[in-house]
C-alpha cells in the first residue's frame, strides 16, 4: 500500500471511528466502510489499536490546525482570540457531521490512563491547554495558566453538551461564560 493509500485509509478510518466509535467498529465493518480489505489494512497496521492511534494523530493535527487558523482569522488580538475560540466552536457544532469530540470518545472507551490511546487523547487536550495559555499570556491575563485551564473546561463541557442538547444555545452559553472568565482575568 502506497503512502497516499495509507493516508487515505487513515482518513476513512478516522471518519468511521468518529461516526461509530472505536469498539463498535470492528475490522470487518472498517474494511467495508473504508473499501480496503482487512489484509491490506493489516499490511500497514499490525493491530486495530495502531490504526486508531494513527487516526487520533491525524485528527489532532487537523483539529488543532483548523481551530488555531480559525481563531486567528476571527480575531487578530490575543484577548479577542480567547473569545473567538468559542465562536469557532459554535461553527463546528453547526456542521452536519458534528458528533462530539473524538478524543473524549477515545478516553471514555480506553479508560486506563496508561493505555496509549487514552494517553494520546490526553496529549491532545494538553496541547490545546498550552495554546490557550500562550494566548492568555500574550493578552496579558493576570493568571494565564488558570484562565487557560478554565477556558479548556468550558470548551470541553460545551462540546459534550452541544452533542446532547441544542448546540446553538450551548455555544452561546459557553461564549458568555468564557467572556466572564476572560473579563475577570483582566479586571483590577
Amino acid at each position: 500500500m502506497s503512502a497516499s493509500k495509507r493516508d487515505e485509509l487513515v482518513q476513512k478510518a478516522l471518519q468511521a471511528f468518529y461516526r461509530g466509535g472505536f469498539h463498535a467498529i470492528g475490522m470487518d465493518r472498517l474494511a467495508k466502510e473504508t473499501g480496503v480489505s482487512k489484509t491490506a489494512i493489516y499490511k500497514h497496521f499490525r493491530t486495530k489499536e495502531e490504526l486508531i492511534l494513527a487516526t487520533l494523530r491525524l485528527r489532532d493535527e487537523q483539529f488543532r490546525n483548523w481551530l488555531m487558523r480559525r481563531v486567528e482569522a476571527l480575531a487578530p488580538a490575543p484577548r479577542d482570540q480567547l473569545i473567538a475560540i468559542f465562536d469557532a466552536l459554535a461553527e463546528w457544532f453547526e456542521e452536519p457531521e458534528f458528533k462530539s469530540c473524538m478524543f473524549i470518545k477515545a478516553s471514555s472507551e480506553y479508560q486506563d490512563r496508561a493505555h496509549p490511546i487514552h494517553a494520546t487523547a490526553a496529549e491532545h487536550k494538553r496541547l490545546l491547554l498550552a495554546d490557550f495559555t500562550e494566548r492568555a499570556k500574550k493578552a496579558g491575563a493576570k493568571e494565564p495558566e488558570a484562565l487557560a485551564g478554565e477556558l479548556l473546561i468550558v470548551k470541553e463541557g460545551a462540546i459534550v453538551l452541544a452533542h446532547l442538547h441544542d448546540s446553538n444555545q450551548v455555544a452561546q452559553m459557553a461564549r458568555r461564560t468564557a467572556e466572564s472568565l476572560i473579563n475577570a482575568s483582566f479586571d483590577g
